[in-house]
């Protein structure tokens, strides 16, 4: 599974499957945040089974959803101080582009700023973000 480096201890990645988890440890990965709703699309894994997985890999799993209708969430301050651990984490979603909002979202001004422009150059689509900052 492809995964995204957004900070030291940041990576990003579309949706997972159980079976992922235990490679995912194996890389290092001690906390997975999944930001995505159970249901969006059929066929795509539940939770409960990817959460089930993570912590029998010996991971932390926090499930932290958001879609467009209720992003940023409402803890992204608690959400922020997963990405700022010291723990190296993963969080999900369809593509990896809500949790790069999502990451960015949770940084101060100065750091959203410049980090804004170099996640848009790495592909991702952080119009969500910019839209929810100026608010």
């Amino acid at each position: 599974m492809q995964t995204m480096q957004l900070s030291e201890q940041v990576f990003v990645a579309g949706q997972p499957w159980p079976e992922d988890m235990a490679a995912l440890a194996r890389q290092g990965f001690r906390h997975i945040i999944c930001n995505r709703p159970d249901g969006e699309v059929p066929g795509q894994p539940s939770t409960s089974a990817i959460e089930a997985a993570a912590r029998d890999a010996g991971m932390e799993f926090t499930c932290y959803p958001v879609d467009a209708s209720n992003f940023p969430g409402d803890d992204l301050a608690g959400l922020g101080r997963l990405f700022d651990g010291e723990d190296k984490v993963l969080a999900y979603c369809r593509t990896g582009t809500r949790c790069a909002n999502l990451w960015l979202m949770s940084l101060d001004d100065d750091a959203f700023m410049a980090e804004s422009q170099r996640v848009r150059s790495m592909g991702f689509d952080v119009s969500l973000a910019q839209l929810h900052r100026q608010r």
